[in-house]
């Protein structure tokens, strides 16, 4: 018979929006007995959420799933060293309440999206009480380390090497939300152990009731985390003059994050025009924004972890049919043009970025369509929802996995 009684350990949980809500949901509605460990709710502004308290410790529910809640530091979007000191936070208390708690579940699943030191306290449980220790990567360290602007030097980078490795051959079982992950965290591992490529799925449904009037005869929208690694500086300054041009073409930016006031500034200080600041918007808006939208746009800046990395927010726009604007380098771009999904740039070049918008406005409505029937054919091939968590479920609960 199955273990039954899961604990999974996160930073970020409902009410955040992440896909690790919806993959918890579904296990309870399996008959798994899921509880959750996770910080007070505070992505991304750096601040608790309305109706939250930051206890040091308090328990709620998500639906019928307990959620063991634990003291954050507020204001760590703005502050590198308020950060870290909110990483070694959230293990503290974590690793507290995992010492209270984590004797009576069978397994612990760790959902590791930004800091991998949130996979300590599952590490603690493993060795403490002999619990099997499954981990989803969805950010590689050390190199999402230096992308975020941290200084390598030898001591700094012999500790992260020392963290990655302790945390995952002080595993059982490894998922990884981007194949580029495995060749770098083999290198990391004392024995072989499988890695298993386990993608995203949208997270947002695609029917829309009321599709947003948007600014524009015709609209570019970015959704998700407004912070530095999107790289929206260059994307704004290569827009400045196609709003001069096509002053009925407008950029819609939905979300918050780090980088919105320098954003703002930004547009203000080089005058550019038909930049719509929508700000965040629960998930049940978004197929309307969506459905609203003419092209769908992806920006990073180049680092050699994103070139393969996969944003989450890829597989929710393949799932509106909508034509692709990549800014950024490395896997997704590839997939854009293998699919004949849109148009990509190079994040550096501003040149590239401008003729990139230009290129879409030059388009007929009818290639436009036919872009974004193709995201469909991807979205079936490799991002199902069922086919994957059936993949993490095999995965976390059985014994050995040979899917």
């Amino acid at each position: 018979m199955l273990d039954k009684k899961l604990l999974i350990i996160g930073e970020a949980f409902y009410p955040e929006d992440f896909i690790i809500n919806d993959l918890a949901k579904e296990w309870s509605s399996q008959g798994y007995q899921v509880e959750v460990l996770t910080r007070n709710p505070s992505y991304p502004f750096g601040k608790i959420f309305e109706g939250y308290q930051n206890k040091i410790y308090q328990k709620t529910f998500f639906g019928e799933i307990p959620v063991h809640r634990v003291f954050v530091l507020q204001g760590y979007q703005k502050s590198k060293v308020i950060k870290i000191l909110n990483y070694f936070s959230f293990v503290f208390f974590a690793s507290l309440v995992s010492l209270w708690i984590g004797r009576k579940f069978d397994r612990v699943f760790v959902y590791q999206t930004g800091p991998l030191t949130v996979a300590l306290p599952g590490n603690l449980i493993r060795i403490l009480f002999n619990k099997k220790l499954t981990i989803w990567t969805q950010d590689l360290w050390p190199d999402t380390v230096y992308a975020y602007g941290f200084k390598k030097s030898k001591l700094f980078d012999k500790c992260l090497n020392w963290l990655v490795s302790f945390v995952y051959n002080n595993s059982d079982k490894i998922a990884v939300s981007c194949s580029g992950f495995t060749p770098k965290l083999s290198t990391f591992l004392k024995e072989e152990k499988t890695i298993q490529w386990i993608p995203n799925w949208p997270i947002i449904e695609s029917t829309s009731l009321d599709p947003k009037v948007l600014p524009g005869r015709f609209n570019f929208t970015f959704a998700g985390n407004l912070g530095k690694v999107q790289n929206l500086e260059n994307v704004l300054l290569a827009f400045k003059n196609i709003s001069i041009k096509h002053p009925e073409v407008w950029i819609n930016l939905i979300g918050d994050g780090s980088a919105m006031s320098s954003l703002k500034a930004l547009v203000k200080n080089h005058e550019i025009k038909n930049i719509n600041f929508v700000g965040r918007r629960p998930l049940m808006e978004m197929p309307d924004y969506f459905s609203g939208s003419d092209v769908l746009l992806i920006s990073l800046v180049d680092s050699s972890i994103y070139e393969f990395m996969i944003p989450s927010k890829f597989q929710t726009y393949l799932n509106y049919e909508k034509p692709i604007f990549a800014i950024m380098k490395g896997e997704v771009p590839n997939m854009v043009k293998r699919y004949n999904l849109g148009i990509i740039a190079d994040p550096n070049d501003i040149d590239s970025i401008y003729q990139g918008f230009e290129a879409f406005l030059n388009l007929s409505r009818q290639d436009l369509d036919q872009m974004g029937s193709y995201s469909i054919d991807l979205l079936n091939s490799t991002f199902i929802r069922e086919k994957n968590i059936e993949k993490l479920t095999k995965l976390t609960f059985e014994e050995t996995c040979t899917v």
